[in-house]
């Protein structure tokens, strides 16, 4: 029989990693600093910790809102800014055949962090769900979450670059 080891995963599917506080509000000041990949005035870009595939995004503001219609329109288009820059850095990174992007408002819409709105981005290939995810109710990731974000950080380094130079 063969073992599938993710002990970074007992946390999670023990319950034991809940905080008081959001894991989104202040994530550049803790831990979390090494997932984010990308910033702006009023979002950020971040890894998830517990992807669905490797390369999963999540674009957040920085203003703790459970919903869009709380977002003033500078939140709104940086996020949407952000949201294409980070299609453009998953696609040169990690050639995917296609990205989910999508947001869950709300606990029974599927949101596991319903008070602080956040777009995920999940790059997506034919057959990358298999009988592990259905029967085993596991996800079996290629490759590190701080690997994810030593490739991808210098993609959107460039591309903010790239930005900042047709703004000038």
């Amino acid at each position: 029989m063969e073992r599938l080891w993710s002990p970074w995963r007992l946390a999670y599917v023990t319950g034991t990693n809940h905080q008081d506080t959001c894991v989104f509000c202040g994530a550049h000041l803790r831990q979390e600093e090494e997932l984010i990949v990308d910033r702006g005035r009023h979002a950020f870009v971040i890894l998830n910790l517990y992807p669905y595939n490797s390369g999963h995004l999540m674009v957040v503001p920085y203003r703790h809102v459970a919903s869009l219609a709380a977002l003033t329109p500078d939140e709104l288009a940086e996020m949407m800014l952000l949201t294409q820059r980070s299609e453009i850095a998953l696609s040169e990174v990690y050639q995917p055949q296609g990205i989910n992007v999508g947001m869950n408002l709300g606990r029974p819409a599927g949101a596991g962090i319903a008070d602080h709105v956040h777009l995920h981005l999940v790059p997506r290939w034919t057959g990358d769900t298999n009988f592990m995810s259905v029967v085993g109710n596991v996800r079996v990731l290629p490759e590190e979450v701080m690997q994810s974000a030593d490739r991808l950080r210098p993609a959107f380094e460039r591309l903010a670059r790239q930005v900042s130079t047709v703004q000038d």
